[in-house]
């Protein structure tokens, strides 16, 4: 898999939809005796009402639980004794299942994500079991990791009508307060076929696929009730937004949040490749200035939230020890200002370019990430085919881009900033 050099790649499809609304993307790679099988299903926690948050990542515990057809607990039992291996992953946006398969397992693959559409359990066992699962998991990534909270209470700042205001896991109390009908209500609304995208990746034939796809999903009856899309528009920051968290841990840190627009808005591909230039690998800006020369944080990132509705773009730095969170937050905003009062080297461009092109082209050395890329393409811009063209929105990004983005969007009053700082220094603060 290579780039083109007019800026477009060469992954071939086909695409299609069956009569209930289920959009099937085909991927034929026969080099490798293997299979990627997936559905990604729109919804996710911003589909969720305000007092029943977690229920998108709840599903993606729940729907592992079983069905009408495979008892409970042996779902991934039918991959591993195929030789294949399954997972799954919730975002802001979409719910996300797959198997890796030996190709003679087509079969076996389609009716396992049949099953998990039209006959899933979801019953008070289940339910129960997976509360518990959930809550174990809301213990070890947020409440006892260090800085494990940091997104969630970014976002409960950053928005205040929008459901991005929320944390994917949710809330327990939630949780534990839905009853068996909350459950059932969310998978017969948002687990249907026509609000999700079906991909087979690799190795198959392609007559023998669209017919084991009708075999087992075209008589899964279409989802009647209407999945809205009237979501309250998150108004401007009227200033910036600032606040301490005192957490346990032993090294305070900075984190600053800008709101930034929509996945497939134009500014977002220099948005991107801002975040690349601030953060990625070593020899990138932060990381040279913050951890090698000032050595005053122990590690920098940078990433945008590139979201379906208007998102964040974070920055996120440990400060090293004895180093005051306020100077490594000016620091933090001289790199910034670096961007917005000048133009980036043409070195450092070509750099850039040259990192997007080795991304497109890594990401898709493998079935699963042409699989999850023709599923999101679809799923976000119901236009699958960018997944060849849209390296070329990056590559027309230019040097003034860079500049005038960096002005319009990374400023102080469109901003939320958080002190992480070690519980044991709440009375120096």
């Amino acid at each position: 898999m290579e780039a083109a050099a007019h800026g477009t790649l060469s992954i071939q499809f086909m695409e299609y939809d069956l009569d209930n609304g289920l959009h099937v993307i085909l991927h034929q790679d026969r080099s490798t005796p293997i299979i990627a099988l997936s559905v990604m299903y729109h919804v996710g926690s911003k589909n969720e009402r305000s007092d029943r948050t977690g229920f998108a990542h709840f599903f993606e515990h729940l729907l592992f639980e079983g069905t009408a057809n495979i008892p409970r607990g042996q779902y991934d039992k039918y991959v591993e004794r195929a030789g294949g291996t399954l997972n799954a992953n919730t975002s802001r946006d979409r719910t996300y299942y797959y198997e890796i398969m030996p190709s003679n397992q087509l079969e076996l693959g389609l009716w396992l994500e049949s099953e998990r559409m039209l006959h899933a359990k979801v019953d008070q066992i289940g339910i129960e079991t997976q509360r518990s699962v959930v809550k174990e998991e809301r213990k070890q990534r947020y409440d006892n990791q260090p800085y494990g909270t940091v997104l969630e209470e970014t976002v409960k700042r950053a928005y205040t009508e929008h459901p991005y205001r929320w944390s994917v896991i949710g809330s327990m109390d939630h949780l534990d307060a839905a009853t068996e009908e909350d459950y059932r209500a969310f998978y017969e609304k948002y687990y249907v076929p026509n609000n999700a995208v079906l991909v087979i990746a690799g190795d198959f034939d392609l007559d023998e696929a669209r017919h084991h796809v009708n075999r087992f999903f075209a008589d899964i009856p279409m989802g009647t009730e209407a999945i809205e899309n009237n979501r309250p528009v998150e108004p401007p920051l009227s200033g910036e937004i600032r606040d301490i968290v005192y957490d346990e841990i032993d090294l305070p840190a900075v984190l600053q949040a800008y709101r930034i627009p929509q996945l497939g808005h134009p500014d977002m591909y220099a948005l991107d490749l801002i975040s690349k230039l601030l953060s990625e690998g070593e020899s990138s800006r932060m990381h040279r200035s913050l951890v090698d020369e000032s050595q005053m944080a122990l590690a920098v990132y940078n990433f945008p939230m590139m979201l379906e509705e208007p998102g964040l773009m974070l920055t996120f730095c440990i400060a090293n020890m004895q180093v005051d969170v306020h100077k490594l937050e000016k620091a933090m905003d001289a790199e910034i200002n670096k961007l917005k009062e000048n133009y980036i080297s043409d070195h450092e461009f070509q750099k850039l370019k040259n990192q997007v092109e080795t991304s497109f082209i890594n990401r898709y050395r493998s079935l699963t990430g042409i699989g999850e890329s023709l599923a999101s393409y679809y799923t976000y811009f119901k236009n699958t085919s960018l997944i060849n063209s849209d390296i070329k929105n990056y590559l027309n990004v230019t040097i003034d881009d860079i500049k005038r983005v960096s002005n319009e969007y990374l400023n102080s009053s469109n901003r939320v900033v958080l002190h992480y700082l070690p519980k044991v220094t709440t009375s120096s603060e």
